[in-house]
């Protein structure tokens, strides 16, 4: 697919945005709050700063208080939830000029995160066009690309003549185009034929046609494709929008650049949250309320407990060996911790490869067999720390007592078996869980851990029991 030079139009989030007719009043006068009555209003670049922090009504007046040009782009670029907020608090008399600002992907973006009792009013202020186009992509999931998707393209007629399409695409962006980046060619049933530059356009002789010029290899994604695969697909090929298409291959829509970061980093947030050992979170963590927060965090923790409750369980078995050695005690966190934190490494190595699709399914005998000999360096790295660190400990103060080389080989032993475990875990849970349907991210780090410590405190005590048998056992 062509490049193009091309700025995005007025209008666009992208771009400067338009004044609107409806906006030309100065709004009426405001009492500040005391957060911002020493600033008699923020600047645009302030108000960006500051917006997270400021409470609803301090975001209202700062944001009527700023010039109406810096406003409308403002408001352009705030994400879906706080342009609802910020919408819905303004006068009834005024919403309606503000949200036919909004390209439809951007006015369905905001419906949706309205209130459901209020989107029915705040479609009824679109125009009749807009809102049979915001009530189309509102049809789709939010994480297909027929939800991402913005309806108003530039299309072209294959039979056109160069300077019919010149003139017919002056009308669209004059009518009803936000932002031009591609022109795509479509028959008379809006089958996608190809693609063509505004370079390739405007060096063209006057009277050859679309069809001669235009680049018939286009890329274009499905309607219901998830937006992972999406933004992956622009990852790789670096294009600043894909059309959108049905099974009949009839294009829907676009997806542009500006929406697939909000997906991207929706997603990496998603997974950052799923590894870290909790439910993702549906809103910033300063907007969140407590109970939600609450919500997402306990249900993560209690299960973690309940599986932690298994090391209690493994060392109530060994209670004899501890009770005859009570120096193995000593290495149990050192032993434990060391696999959870090996099997934590490996799993979010794992996972980030899947989700920058380095690593596919196809592909888990490969890693395996790179994080065993990874587990076997690693672990013999820090056995040979712990046995160094016990025989150097000894010779300073005796406190390991006679059979303290036993212990010391004991220690090296279960670490390299610890660690090596731990990556083999880590590795491969994510490989299982994408198999059965699951999203990876959701071998999280602490799950892996309390994982490998049931199993650490088995290595240990079994590699106790062979090495100090007959002395302290």
């Amino acid at each position: 697919m062509p490049e193009f030079d091309e700025k995005p139009a007025p209008g666009s989030r992208r771009g400067k945005p338009i004044l609107h007719p409806e906006l030309d009043s100065e709004p009426a006068p405001l009492t500040l709050s005391p957060a911002l009555e020493t600033k008699e209003g923020l600047s645009l670049p302030e108000l960006r700063e500051l917006w997270m922090i400021l409470s609803p009504s301090e975001r209202l007046e700062a944001f009527r208080l700023l010039p109406r040009g810096d406003s409308e782009e403002f408001f352009l670029e705030l994400h879906a939830r706080d342009s609802s907020e910020l919408l819905l608090a303004l006068p009834a008399e005024e919403q309606r000029a503000w949200i036919r600002l909004l390209p439809p992907d951007d006015a369905a973006d905001l419906t949706q995160a309205a209130p459901p009792e209020q989107r029915e009013r705040l479609l009824s202020l679109l125009d009749e066009t807009t809102r049979k186009e915001v009530n189309a992509l509102l049809a789709y999931a939010e994480d297909e690309a027929g939800g991402l998707m913005n309806p108003r393209f530039a299309r072209v007629r294959p039979d056109a003549t160069v300077d019919e399409a010149i003139s017919y695409l002056r009308r669209q962006a004059r009518d009803r185009l936000g932002s031009i980046y591609y022109v795509y060619v479509l028959d008379d049933q809006q089958h996608l034929r190809g693609v063509v530059s505004f370079r390739q356009l405007f060096s063209a002789a006057a009277g050859r046609r679309v069809a001669d010029i235009m680049h018939r290899d286009v890329l274009s994604v499905r309607e219901d494709q998830d937006q992972e695969e999406v933004s992956h697909m622009f990852a790789q090929h670096g294009f600043a929008a894909i059309p959108v298409v049905d099974q009949d291959n009839r294009v829907k829509g676009i997806v542009t650049m500006d929406d697939i970061v909000e997906v991207v980093q929706e997603e990496a947030t998603e997974d950052a949250h799923k590894v870290g050992g909790l439910e993702a979170l549906d809103a910033p963590y300063l907007q969140i309320s407590f109970f939600r927060m609450f919500q997402k965090r306990a249900g993560w923790l209690a299960a973690l407990f309940l599986g932690e409750m298994l090391t209690a369980t493994a060392m109530s078995h060994f209670e004899d060996e501890i009770a005859r050695a009570v120096v193995l005690a000593l290495f149990v966190p050192l032993i434990i911790s060391s696999g959870g934190n090996s099997g934590s490494q490996a799993s979010t190595l794992v996972i980030r490869a899947m989700a920058l699709e380095e690593v596919k399914l196809r592909d888990w005998w490969r890693v395996m067999r790179r994080e065993l000999a990874a587990g076997l360096a690693l672990g013999g790295v820090l056995g040979t720390i712990g046995f160094l660190r016990i025989i150097i400990w000894q010779s300073i103060t005796p406190a390991y007592g006679e059979h303290y080389m036993p212990i010391a080989f004991t220690v090296f032993g279960s670490l390299l078996g610890v660690v090596m475990f731990g990556t083999l875990a880590g590795s491969l849970l994510p490989f299982l869980l994408r198999r059965v349907g699951l999203d990876p991210a959701s071998a999280s780090a602490p799950f892996v851990a309390t994982l490998v410590d049931v199993t650490g405190l088995i290595i240990y005590f079994s590699l106790a029991s062979v090495f100090l048998s007959g002395t302290l056992l």
